[in-house]
């Protein structure tokens, strides 16, 4: 019987557990557990439930025991920039705040009456998004200073769950380097940048690599759960267990890891943290062995997620895509990644406001609005590519679309019209194929990442889509 290996994947809206074992040589999932996620308002800022998400992680670990499917290792992926400050005796302090939080507004401008805007990018290569950890920092500094002088310990949000199974505090790399304080080069904080903005550096705990093993569950947690298992560090931030899973082993693609955000890019053993690619916006986030995801951050389908909500969930995605196609003709464009689209009280009135502002066709129904959100999305893309592709001096000969936007038929097709390059969908669990990866690779069921992603087209394949 073959060894089972279990991801845990919670992404902004959902979170999911999702065993895998290997069955005939390919590697099967099964999701097992399922819970709901979201920022709830708290004393006036968007904050997670973060003693609800470590429950549920919890309640998926009791229901392998329920199935009698034990894994053998575990590992934990989030989203990015967010944080839990510790004190002394590790009891939260203040609110986990959100990344939509409006908190950070004009902490860009004290970071940068310290350090400019061209030399933070010089020393980190991070693409400037006022959600950074670095940011959010200032604003604990600027409106709670007590809260950083009684911290003792910042955790990335999947690091302090990793914490709360095991009672070991490090900070994952690729999770980490999206804060804006770590160096490319050492691979590790910035100590001097730090000191700078008058951080406490005792907060920041030692890096380490994903596939790192942490050790076992607590006592009381194994014993709560009727098992032990090991806990194995996965890319935590999600696109980087994402990018893992690209079921591609030549350097002649470019990926789009495409959810609630679309992160399209590159792999790269070096990070390009030049003034040009500064002002195109690009970003060189740690990846899995050091492979640095250079890429650009895009809106994604939130927007569309978000519209579907405005009509209370009436529509699948399937259907809100074949609404969109029979209004393709319709020609009015946004700009995906305008701020206005981050957290909007209604994301179909901002649609059309926009198209109002800028004297276009406004969308009234929901086949119109899609068509512009998926055409913008796609267009994006197209000057996404030609960007990377000047900045890289590369061409780039095909797409691999990964992760629940795989699915996504009718953005696919434009998208491989609007790049003028073949698209390849899936896997759709790419996040959590790339968190089962990680812990695979430390057991040695694959040699090498290569090996791995020969096994994850071998085992869940896509689906081509020309661009004629």
């Amino acid at each position: 019987m073959s060894n089972y290996y279990l991801a845990v994947d919670i992404g902004a809206s959902s979170g999911r557990h999702i065993l895998c074992h290997m069955v005939n040589g390919k590697m099967h999932l099964e999701e097992i557990h399922r819970f709901e996620n979201g920022m709830k308002m708290k004393d006036g800022e968007l904050c997670w439930e973060m003693d609800r998400l470590f429950a549920e992680v919890v309640n998926g670990l009791k229901k392998c025991r329920e199935i009698g499917k034990i894994p053998v290792s575990m590992g934990i992926d989030t989203w990015a920039v967010d944080f839990v400050l510790l004190d002394g005796d590790d009891r939260v302090i203040g609110n986990t705040v959100g990344y939509r939080d409006s908190r950070t507004n004009g902490m860009d401008d004290e970071v940068y009456k310290i350090i400019s805007q061209d030399k933070l990018y010089a020393r980190t290569g991070i693409q400037k998004q006022l959600f950074n950890s670095i940011y959010q920092l200032m604003a604990i500094k600027t409106a709670h200073p007590d809260h950083l002088e009684k911290a003792e310990t910042m955790l990335m949000v999947p690091d302090y769950l990793h914490f709360c199974l095991t009672g070991r505090k490090v900070a994952e790399y690729t999770n980490a380097s999206t804060s804006q304080l770590v160096s490319p080069d050492t691979k590790d904080w910035d100590d001097e940048l730090i000191e700078m903005l008058g951080y406490p550096r005792r907060i920041f705990p030692s890096i380490v690599k994903p596939g790192t093993a942490l050790g076992n569950l607590k006592p009381e947690l194994a014993e709560e759960i009727g098992f032990d298992l090991e806990v194995v560090l996965p890319a935590t931030h999600d696109t980087g267990s994402a990018v893992l899973a690209v079921p591609a082993n030549d350097d002649d693609f470019m990926y789009i890891s495409s959810g609630t955000w679309s992160l399209m890019g590159v792999e790269s053993r070096e990070a390009n943290c030049s003034m040009e690619s500064m002002e195109a916006n690009l970003t060189n986030e740690g990846g899995y062995d050091y492979r640095f995801r250079y890429l650009k951050n895009i809106m994604g389908l939130w927007m569309i997620q978000s519209v579907r909500h405005e009509f209370d969930d009436a529509y699948s995605f399937g259907q809100i895509c074949d609404m969109a196609e029979e209004c393709k003709d319709f020609p009015s464009r946004v700009d995906a990644n305008d701020d206005c689209f981050m957290a909007p009280k209604s994301m179909v009135e901002e649609v059309k406001d926009y198209c109002r502002r800028t004297g276009q066709q406004v969308p009234e129904t929901l086949g119109e609005i899609a068509t512009v959100i998926y055409t913008s999305l796609a267009e994006c893309y197209a000057k996404t590519m030609q960007e990377m592709q000047q900045i890289t001096g590369r061409k780039y000969g095909r797409i691999h679309v990964i992760g629940g936007g795989a699915n996504a038929g009718y953005l696919n097709e434009l998208t491989a019209k609007a790049c003028k390059v073949p698209v390849y969908a899936g896997p759709t669990e790419a996040t959590a194929i790339g968190n089962l990866t990680a812990q695979m690779l430390r057991a040695r069921e694959f040699i090498s990442i290569e090996e791995a992603r020969d096994n994850i087209f071998k085992s869940f394949g896509v689906k081509e889509y020309a661009c004629e």
